[in-house]
């Protein structure tokens, strides 16, 4: 009976020795890193960018982050990985993150960047190569340290490319200690100790780490789980809307949390818009093989892993689908109601989109948020449309961070070369799902401000000046 009682306090020590050992030297590379300049801080940044952009290692990262999880394929991972890391850089090198940042000559404030600390970046399954640099450039930037914790089931990944990101570090004259892994087997000891000794947390994976980085005691920062819903309304170009949505959903696999999980189609166009997801690839299920492909897809109320992210055939061949639809780049399945009792309106990390039949725009729309209210609230979701008021009216009337019109949503959410948003693996949720960024995660979220105040001349109004429309509308 002791031994029961003692084992675990045993592993916990054992575990808080490790990240105790990482940590510290953690903080003598980032104590050594701390006055680099602005040029230096982004040789660095380039350093890591080039350890996974650079072609040899892209596809090395590639076909063994298939290996290593067997989520995803190899030819989108390749893509995946060095477009966000070049977009990642392009952000990165265009704004300053030492010494002055911002002044404000009007108001007296001058802003002066500083670092963290140590940061805890826990990074999940379908992204073990590429969000690992895509956060360590980040906290680089701002020339902090990170530790990162990755899932186990893409631990090998994430160590060969830590592997690199630190030989690269050394090339350049940086201290390699910047970049450290949680040595394996990964366990939730390990990450938990990491998490309450590090100076900022960014949790970027499973809801379960998310919450236990919010009650770790450190600042932290945690995204949301996606389940993203878009529209096709009357006035969309058809085409070019079936063209998106298959590139976008079939990318990876679909282990992107910005793959679009269902379609709300107007019924002035649903056939012709059925017709034109058909035409790029898209196999419509019948109410018997929709039944089928529920049974495979969820095993005891949970996504069955083995199907998770797999490609399109074999994907049909679980399903017991006809000889066709091997041929099928995604699969459609109708459906009619929303909430634990449909388990298509949530969220499927895999090749299977849900379709729905919304009478009118208004009825899309409350589709949509029924949607977000069951999984997803505060993500994203997107419309294809020619009609601007509808774009607009999602995003004022809907809890959500990002409205994306007439997008490949996975490759406009997190980042693109022609979408405003900065690139990025981690979008914030907001409040809507206990986050505390309501953007994508970006350098700024690395650094610590200083305000240099100075006196300006006063600013101070009359009573009347503020108090007067109010006791126009009111009385005194």
């Amino acid at each position: 009976m002791s031994s029961i009682a003692v084992e675990p306090k045993t592993v916990q020590t054992d575990a808080r020795a490790i990240i105790a050992d990482l940590v510290a030297r953690a903080r003598t590379a980032q104590h050594a890193f701390a006055n680099a300049t602005q040029e230096q801080t982004d040789d660095a940044v380039a350093a890591l960018a080039w350890s996974l952009y650079e072609p040899t290692r892209a596809r090395e990262i590639a076909e063994l982050a298939v290996a290593d999880t067997g989520l995803g394929n190899v030819a989108d991972k390749v893509i995946k990985k060095q477009r966000k890391t070049f977009g990642t850089l392009r952000d990165l090198l265009r704004v300053r993150s030492v010494g002055i940042i911002e002044e404000d000559a009007a108001k007296g404030i001058v802003k002066y960047a500083k670092p963290m600390g140590v940061v805890a970046a826990v990074t999940p399954s379908t992204n073990p190569g590429a969000t690992p640099v895509n956060k360590a450039m980040m906290a680089i930037k701002g020339r902090n340290a990170i530790i990162i914790a990755p899932s186990p089931m893409g631990s090998a990944t994430t160590a060969r490319v830590v592997d690199y990101m630190r030989k690269e570090l050394a090339r350049i004259g940086a201290p390699a200690d910047l970049v450290q892994m949680v040595p394996p087997p990964i366990t939730k000891d390990l990450t938990q100790a990491l998490m309450e000794a590090v100076d900022l947390v960014v949790v970027t994976g499973s809801q379960d780490n998310v919450r236990r980085a919010a009650t770790c005691g450190t600042p932290n920062i945690g995204v949301g789980a996606g389940n993203v819903p878009v529209i096709i309304d009357e006035s969309a170009n058809l085409s070019e809307a079936a063209q998106k949505i298959h590139a976008s959903k079939t990318f990876d696999n679909s282990t992107s949390c910005s793959s679009e999980n269902a379609v709300i189609i107007l019924d002035a166009v649903y056939d012709r818009a059925i017709a034109a997801l058909n035409d790029v690839g898209g196999y419509l299920c019948t109410a018997e093989e929709k039944q089928r492909v529920q049974e495979a897809l969820w095993q005891n109320g949970k996504l069955n892993r083995n199907l998770i992210a797999r490609d399109a055939d074999i994907l049909a061949r679980s399903f017991n689908l006809p000889a066709a639809a091997e041929k099928a780049r995604f699969f459609m399945v109708e459906e009619t109601g929303v909430g634990k009792g449909f388990p298509f309106s949530g969220e499927k990390l895999s090749l299977v989109l849900t379709v729905y039949r919304a009478s009118d725009f208004e009825t899309a729309m409350d589709r949509v948020r029924e949607i977000l209210e069951h999984q997803g609230k505060g993500h994203s979701c997107g419309i294809h449309t020619q009609t601007p008021d509808h774009a607009r009216r999602l995003a004022e009337e809907l809890d959500v961070v990002r409205v994306l019109v007439n997008f490949a949503h996975t490759f406009g959410n997190g980042g693109g070369f022609n979408s405003g948003l900065n690139f990025t693996l981690s979008m914030g949720c907001g409040s809507w799902q206990k986050n505390s960024i309501s953007e994508n995660l970006n350098y700024k979220h690395f650094l610590n401000i200083t305000h240099l105040v100075t006196p300006i001349p006063e600013d101070k109004p009359s009573e009347d000046d503020l108090f007067g429309p109010f006791w126009a509308r009111h009385g005194r």
